[in-house]
């Protein structure tokens, strides 16, 4: 069932609507609800191929659910229309507005409608995709602050890392945040790229999902092998590579490459003089789980992430 979470009327007589699909055991039973949130940034869309087959999944299959399952594909639809990072013509990052204002302007308003909405389900995922900069591989980010709460649930997700940062790095603003402090576990999925879909990645995570649920009693059918994820809890566990210097960045392998030390990633070329600029290696054994994707770089621009050996 299509429901409206919130609706505030527009000039021209339009409205700004942010919905959900409300999926329901056939035989109400009071079981857990599973909330699963995307497009708080227009320009992420990963999520919305997770949504789909999730929604799809499950409604070809509704026998087997136990639970109430809750999707919002969308929370951002002026940005998800427009492919905008932000709130067009708020110039506003929507997760940096939680938990919002019930008596602030729209903005706010909206954001407190959808925290009470999300507010109470046994499990909430944030899904997020990169910038168009840089590709990473599947992995959940979570505040040390909610470590305990959150870890037994993300080893389930079917990730590939599992990144555990200090909570100097996590705006109390953000949608996840706000809920973790309530109380309402919420985990932070990053994967793939800005603005593109990568469809095995959207299985991958599905599968997970399908898992978390199994193991929370909210689905009664069958339950997909999971991976063991990398996991790093401390910022030291992660090498940074800048570019040490501005031209095109061409790569020469993939994240999620297990590398050893001066093992080369790529070089930043210069198009003009027909020269390399500079040639990266990898300072150190371990594994790429980011790299650059967009291939303009200046100089201190981020080119990849290395989980120590």
């Amino acid at each position: 069932m299509i429901t409206t979470v919130v609706k505030v009327n527009l000039p021209v007589n339009e409205a700004l609507e942010i919905k959900k699909m409300r999926l329901e055991p056939k035989q109400k039973t009071g079981g857990k609800r599973i909330s699963i949130v995307t497009g708080i940034h227009g320009d992420e869309l990963e999520g919305q191929y997770v949504c789909y087959k999730l929604s799809d999944y499950i409604q070809k299959n509704i026998d087997f659910l136990r639970g109430t399952v809750d999707i919002y594909p969308a929370l951002n639809p002026f940005g998800m229309d427009s492919i905008t990072r932000g709130i067009p013509a708020f110039d506003l990052d929507m997760n940096r507005i939680f938990p919002g204002n019930s008596d602030g302007d729209m903005n706010e308003y909206l954001a407190s409608q959808i925290i009470q909405d999300v507010a109470g389900s046994a499990l909430v995922l944030d899904i997020h995709a990169s910038n168009i900069f840089l590709t990473e591989v599947p992995q959940i980010r979570i505040n040390e602050l909610h470590e305990k709460m959150l870890l037994p649930y993300a080893r389930e997700a079917n990730v590939d890392f599992i990144w555990v940062h200090g909570a100097s790095t996590v705006l109390e603003s953000t949608f996840a945040h706000s809920l973790n402090v309530a109380g309402t576990p919420t985990l932070v999925v990053e994967m793939g790229v800005g603005m593109r879909i990568t469809k095995e990645y959207g299985d991958q995570l599905f599968k997970g999902i399908i898992h978390l649920m199994h193991q929370m009693g909210i689905w009664d059918g069958e339950d997909p092998d999971v991976k063991k994820p990398e996991q790093s809890s401390d910022h030291k566990d992660v090498c940074f590579l800048n570019a040490p210097s501005s031209g095109i960045f061409l790569k020469d392998t993939v994240h999620g490459t297990f590398l050893k030390k001066n093992d080369r990633i790529g070089a930043i070329l210069d198009p003009l003089s027909g020269t390399v600029r500079n040639e990266i290696k990898s300072p150190v054994d371990g594994w790429l789980f980011t790299i650059r994707e967009y291939p303009v770089v200046n100089e201190g621009s981020l080119i990849g992430r290395i989980l120590y050996d």
